[in-house]
């Protein structure tokens, strides 16, 4: 968070510069020195942070301090503290963002290459925790991979803005320095920061919640996929297995166990994030004036913790996924308890008709995966 605050003060400066509202020597401190470079310790500026009600207003200080004076002049000059906090925010999350895809993509890859491999295997279908008639466990895989595909597409069209608009949301202090010009900071901003232009939203929270609700989207599927590895991994099951590693899953008090940690850990996180996304929401809805009074600073934690969990959640996901076993023994042990396909046959189908439309299915999830 400190990096991302760091890089959204510079950006600004870059802005000011290209704009031609700033020399560019006002650089020069950044360009021989292009790592974050600051003075205090994290502890500093969270202790400072608290006594200034957000961490921006001690890192312009230590930034002024260290930069010189020609420089120091035109730190943070006709920006406010939200507007370098709320684009620090969202370039956090565009970082996150490009990690989380990597790990999404790795796991589709699995989910992709599960489904075909198992278009063959049947199984017996359940529903309301009972058996149903018989499907195949290419097409389960289908049905997870088809859902982490919808939350990577949402995540992937979301628009992450910078936050321009000065102590009231007018710019008039850029105004005041710079004239028409200050027209131009807004795009320039957003584009040395890396990020998408957007009118200022300080009270404005769409971009936080729609942060949130994807992200909460993408672990409502890392809970289900979670669940059902662990429900299929049950003793009397025994369909699915985890991935093996040493010192994973065992117990401090049963040393015969294997523990489907991986995927308890998945259904963790997913309990976790709605919490945090409805957090986001009743922030939102409280925001008054054109600066908000405690509203702002609680979405700040929530929307951190929320990526944490996303980031990790991600981890585990493409570990579980890149080495699930499907245990074909207990697989075809299930599906004869009911005999399935015979009371299928005596539905009128035949012995393969139990696949349907299965494999339509399975190739559209997998033409979508590899496209």
């Amino acid at each position: 968070m400190l990096r991302a605050l760091y890089d959204t003060e510079v950006a600004y400066l870059r802005a000011l510069v290209s704009t031609g509202i700033a020399p560019v020597e006002v650089l020069e401190p950044f360009e021989e020195h292009p790592g974050l470079t600051t003075r205090a310790s994290i502890s500093d500026f969270a202790r400072q942070a608290r006594d200034g009600g957000n961490p921006v207003i001690p890192l312009i200080a230590d930034l002024r301090t260290t930069s010189g004076p020609v420089t120091a002049h035109w730190i943070h000059k006709g920006a406010t503290s939200q507007d370098i906090l709320d684009t620090a925010l969202m370039l956090l999350a565009q970082r996150v963002r490009e990690t989380l895809l990597l790990r999404i993509d790795a796991a589709v890859s699995s989910l992709a290459r599960l489904s075909d491999e198992h278009r063959g295997t049947a199984a017996a279908a359940r529903t309301l925790t009972q058996h149903a008639v018989p499907t195949t466990y290419g097409l389960r895989f289908a049905t997870w991979l088809t859902t982490l595909l919808d939350a990577r597409d949402d995540l992937r069209a979301l628009v992450l803005p910078a936050q321009l608009g000065g102590a009231a949301g007018t710019l008039a202090s850029l105004v005041e320095l710079a004239g028409n010009r200050a027209a131009d900071m807004p795009a320039a901003f957003a584009s040395a920061v890396g990020l998408a232009e957007s009118s200022p939203w300080h009270v404005s929270r769409a971009p936080v919640t729609r942060l949130g609700d994807a992200l909460t989207r993408l672990t409502d599927v890392f809970g289900t996929i979670g669940a059902n590895v662990a429900t299929l991994s049950r003793t009397e099951i025994g369909e699915l297995s985890e991935p093996a590693a040493e010192g994973r899953g065992g117990s401090s008090a049963m040393p015969q166990k294997q523990n489907p940690v991986v995927s308890v850990l998945l259904r963790s996180v997913s309990l976790r994030a709605p919490g945090l996304a409805s957090a986001l929401h009743v922030a939102a809805a409280s925001f008054v004036d054109e600066r908000p009074d405690g509203a702002w600073h609680s979405e700040w934690p929530a929307l951190r913790e929320l990526q944490r969990l996303a980031l990790g959640g991600s981890a585990l996901l493409q570990d579980l996924l890149g080495g699930l076993t499907v245990n074909l023994d207990a697989v075809a042990r299930n599906l004869a308890l009911d005999d399935l396909r015979a009371e299928q046959r005596s539905l009128g189908g035949s012995s393969g008709d139990y696949t349907g439309l299965s494999d339509h299915f399975i190739d559209a999830a997998i033409a979508r995966a590899r496209a």
